[in-house]
């Protein structure tokens, strides 16, 4: 797509919001707006954007009031907010009113408001994975050793199962080991579900992480990072399955080599 001038960036935590700064600014985007969240977003993306804004979770009517008196017209969602922290939110009148419209409070409903919100004042959303085409998962081998016939037999499983959950709205990973579903992702997120999965299987399961059959790209399109990495190799999996095409590969090369290190299989699909 055509860079636009100007762009916000919808800051959560994690290393998403500073790689698609990076990305932003090397397709030619001249100014870069992030709104961040306390205790959220890490302070170093102020280092790359042009201006940075500190919100509250719950913050709604300040975070379109900032849009709106900046002029932009284009905006991107990337990384999360931790369960904690939705928990503990304190609305604002404008978000109030949101939740109050509101028949179910799950992330995509919750994102799907947000999103009404920022086009009544003329900001368009844009797909979470604009600028990162090149992060998005292949199909096929990634890194790491070839599967075993046990493994793609658990990923058939758990790939039936996570698509399941992905659209109900519940989650989008499964931990699988030898024909048995250890762990299935809830509002608890991957980091934990992987924790769990793993302490029951002790060694060897296999992750599969998957999009909503009817994924919004706009948001909550799954992610992997150094960080889930680092706690698949704590977990001892040995396999984790991702859906090519809509799943980011964050920090791509750290996250190659440290399966490759680690040897977990790394495998798209």
């Amino acid at each position: 797509m055509h860079a636009p001038d100007q762009l916000a960036i919808i800051a959560g935590n994690g290393v998403y919001p500073r790689v698609l700064a990076r990305a932003a600014r090397a397709a030619g985007v001249r100014k870069i707006l992030a709104l961040a969240f306390e205790g959220e977003t890490d302070a170093e993306l102020g280092q790359l954007v042009d201006e940075i804004c500190w919100l509250r979770v719950g913050q709604l009517n300040r975070m379109l009031c900032t849009l709106r008196d900046a002029r932009i017209t284009r905006a991107i969602m990337a990384g999360q907010i931790a369960p904690r922290n939705l928990f503990d939110l304190h609305p604002d009148w404008r978000a109030l009113l949101l939740l109050a419209k509101m028949k179910q409070r799950n992330a995509e409903s919750i994102f799907r408001a947000i999103a009404v919100e920022l086009d009544k004042i003329g900001v368009a959303l844009l797909p979470a994975t604009t600028f990162l085409e090149d992060f998005l998962a292949g199909n096929g081998l990634i890194a790491g050793p070839k599967l075993s016939r046990r493994e793609k037999s658990d990923i058939d499983l758990g790939w039936d199962i996570a698509q399941k959950i992905a659209a109900l709205d519940i989650g989008q990973t499964v931990i699988v080991k030898n024909g048995t579903v250890l762990a299935i992702e809830g509002f608890d997120g991957t980091n934990e579900t992987i924790r769990r999965g793993g302490a029951l299987g002790r060694g060897g399961a296999v992750m599969i992480k998957v999009a909503k059959p009817d994924q919004d790209m706009r948001f909550d399109v799954p992610v992997i990072g150094s960080e889930t990495i680092s706690v698949a190799v704590e977990a001892k999996i040995r396999v984790i399955a991702l859906e090519a095409g809509r799943t980011l590969l964050l920090e791509r090369e750290d996250v190659i080599r440290a399966a490759q290190t680690a040897g977990i299989s790394l495998v798209g699909r």
